[in-house]
């Protein structure tokens, strides 16, 4: 490109951000835009409010005030109505991450990202109000089948350095337990977790498995929830380090084997359960929840999982790991022995890879130094200027092939009746012009990952996310991108 090109890029661009400024929108057409919202908003939650039933997974709780009922309780779990049940939560929480742990079931029931809120300005939840389920299945030697989410656990709370340690222990005597251990340190995402047993060789059957029954619909973050389902994936980790992902669009099953990691990703945050062994088999379930664009309608997937414990010498003993936390490069990197950054939707093949390596990095440069809408557009030209050499050589074979088309012509009608010859003398025109079919065709088909790439880069890009740049509020979003002032 010669100097006169570059002006001329750079007066295009000026004309452009004019044309933008002068035709944002003023503060009545906001103020307008924003009532008519309001009023389209209330018509569509009266409406699915007739349709949509609340969401509503954990069991029913139970009145430890009320001597019957726990009497029916005891008698129902067998030897673990030794721990007396006691309603309540306990909470850990850093300077990122709070949650929040039942007694009953021992399992996460609130979720939440200090440090982040959504399209609406509400903290980020993964789990809350009842979207999430977790527990153990199993059959004791009295030929009971119990499930960890109907016993009551005994809480415990310690500290290890500055980490803080829970402990919560479903009891059938005083030193005989199945205990729930949660580890949380200073300013993580990750929270270390342990289930094991002690003393319930007796207890607990290794005739029948032991299953572990995770499930979670994914609460939804965006404006648009279309746009934010297209990019809300079950990806998992298994038989050595392959990835796999369920249908984001549609219903999809599948039954692996060597998990290593399942991660629940909701676009840019991710629920994740990683075991230090790799659990052996895993039934996954991935349902789409969204039919259409919906401004009220609070999930976009619901994710299952059934995955199996070994018990060893008639105890379990089982040490993973839970993310709860943004689906960020800077952030995952940090768990490089566990592969989390894997969950990242780079892309596959080659994009991924120029994504991941290259596209990633070269925009944190950038953007460290520039607001992100200029990023991306200096990101763009640079790109752009690195594939010139590729791109002339395209339009230099295609001026070529423009200025040899009335001698092809001539040819063809030279030989009309000769098709072998014709193509002879054609290709002796293309060798004495320099000039190949091909030579337009071979830069083109070069272009394609790097552009492919920067493609999917943009709507999968943390950084981007609610990055605001003119009229778009959210740069990590096409549907805003596109969404010109009126």
């Amino acid at each position: 490109m010669d100097v006169k090109s570059i002006i001329g890029f750079v007066l295009i661009f000026g004309i452009l951000i004019f044309m933008f400024y002068q035709n944002r929108p003023t503060p009545e057409e906001i103020a307008e835009k924003e009532a008519q919202q309001e009023q389209l908003d209330a018509t569509e939650a009266a409406a699915e409010t007739k349709t949509v039933a609340p969401v509503q997974i954990e069991t029913p709780v139970l009145d430890v005030t009320d001597s019957t009922a726990v009497a029916s309780y005891k008698s129902q779990i067998g030897a673990f109505g030794y721990t007396a049940p006691t309603a309540g939560t306990t909470v850990l929480e850093n300077e990122v991450l709070y949650l929040k742990i039942s007694n009953k079931g021992g399992h996460i029931v609130e979720a939440k990202m200090k440090n982040f809120v959504t399209y609406d300005s509400i903290p980020v939840y993964l789990i809350k109000d009842g979207n999430a389920s977790f527990g153990l299945s199993f059959s004791t030697t009295d030929n009971r089948v119990l499930n960890t989410k109907d016993l009551y656990f005994e809480p415990s709370m310690t500290s290890s350095g500055n980490n803080q340690v829970l402990s919560l222990k479903a009891k059938t005597a005083n030193n005989q337990y199945l205990e729930y251990r949660y580890e949380i340190k200073p300013d993580d995402y990750l929270v270390d977790f342990t289930i094991r047993s002690q003393g319930l060789d007796r207890v607990i059957s290794d005739s029948k498995p032991v299953s572990l029954d995770w499930s979670l619909k994914a609460i939804r973050h965006s404006k648009s929830i279309v746009y934010e389902n297209r990019y809300t994936r079950l990806t998992y980790n298994h038989e050595d380090d392959k990835l796999s992902k369920l249908s984001e669009g549609s219903d999809d099953e599948e039954l692996e084997e060597n998990i290593k990691w399942i991660s629940y990703r909701q676009h840019f945050f991710s629920t994740i359960l990683a075991a230090d062994e790799p659990f052996k088999t895993g039934d996954l379930r991935s349902t789409n929840l969204v039919e259409e664009e919906s401004r009220t309608f609070g999930f976009t997937k619901e994710y299952a999982s059934v995955l199996p414990i070994e018990v060893k010498g008639g105890e379990l003993t089982k040490n993973m790991h839970w993310y709860f936390g943004p689906t960020d490069i800077k952030v995952l990197s940090k768990y490089e022995d566990l592969g989390l950054v894997d969950s990242i939707p780079f892309g596959w093949g080659i994009f991924g890879w120029i994504n991941r390596y290259l596209f990633t990095p070269f925009y944190s440069f950038l953007g460290g130094m520039l607001p992100a809408g200029i990023a991306i557009i200096i990101m763009t030209i640079l790109v752009r200027l690195a594939m010139s050499p590729v791109t002339y050589k395209s339009y230099l074979s295609q001026a070529k092939m423009k200025v040899l088309k009335p001698e092809i012509t001539e040819l063809g009608e030279k030989f009309k009746d000769n098709a072998m010859k014709k193509q002879q003398e054609t290709m002796k025109l293309y060798g004495k012009a320099g000039v190949s079919p091909m030579s337009g065709c071979v830069p083109a088909f070069l272009q394609m990952p790097i552009f492919y790439a920067l493609f999917m880069f943009f709507p999968t890009s943390f950084a981007l996310r609610q990055k605001p740049f003119l009229w778009a509020d959210d740069l990590s979003s096409f549907d805003t991108i596109y969404q010109f002032p009126e």
